[in-house]
């Protein structure tokens, strides 16, 4: 009798745990990661029909993490991209050499963990240079650093001739200043100061007269 009582409870046992463990195939993956570097807002990622909005740290440019609501079974793919990236931020790309990237399947791995940067726009400051007849000019960005020498231009060739300086990034202060004078001249900056605008600065001026 007993025997009887007991070979139903060992088959319904056996019937949980293989249900238990059918488990494996229906596994589910979250699609989450970080991005650093925002400092401003408008950032957007999307993959597999879902999108999710960054916001800008309380600290500009720490880490922000983020999380799709809806989860991916085992592999399904998936490909996190910026449908729209941060204001006056227009690179955004995977941290190098991080496993795995944006694009990847469902189950490779252990978990999703993906890495972003975004970096703030930079733009050159450019100009021209008035009346150099000699070697020695050289230019600074005296608010971030950066220099550039100027040559004088070739014998008939008549100035203005353009000088360019390293990039400076979105809303940063600039103030271009002459750090040595050319021989035997004295050169003055005109429009030298401002704050970098989401574009090159091209309207710098140099005037080089006989010390």
């Amino acid at each position: 009798m007993k025997s009887s009582l007991i070979r139903p409870a060992l088959a319904l046992a056996l019937a949980a745990g293989l249900a238990g463990c059918g488990g494996s195939d229906k596994a589910e993956f979250v699609v989450k990661g970080t991005v650093a570097g925002i400092f401003y807002p408008g950032a957007v990622l999307q993959t597999n029909g879902q999108e999710v909005a960054l916001p800008v740290p309380t600290t500009p440019g720490a880490a922000v993490s983020f999380a799709f609501p809806n989860k991916l079974e085992y592999g399904d793919e998936y490909n996190v991209t910026f449908k729209s990236k941060p204001q006056f931020q227009d690179t955004c790309t995977d941290v190098p050499n991080t496993v795995p990237n944006g694009r990847d399947t469902a189950g490779r791995l252990a978990e999703i963990n993906i890495t972003f940067v975004c970096y703030v726009n930079a733009f050159a400051l450019k100009g021209k240079v008035n009346g150099l007849t000699a070697d020695g000019l050289v230019l600074a960005n005296g608010s971030t650093g950066g220099s550039g020498t100027v040559t004088k231009p070739a014998d008939g060739v008549t100035t203005p001739i353009d000088f360019l300086l390293p990039n400076v990034t979105y809303g940063t202060t600039y103030g271009v200043v002459v750090i040595a004078q050319p021989t035997g001249q004295v050169c003055t900056v005109v429009n030298g100061t401002g704050t970098m605008p989401n574009a090159e600065v091209t309207n710098i001026v140099v005037n080089c007269v006989p010390a």
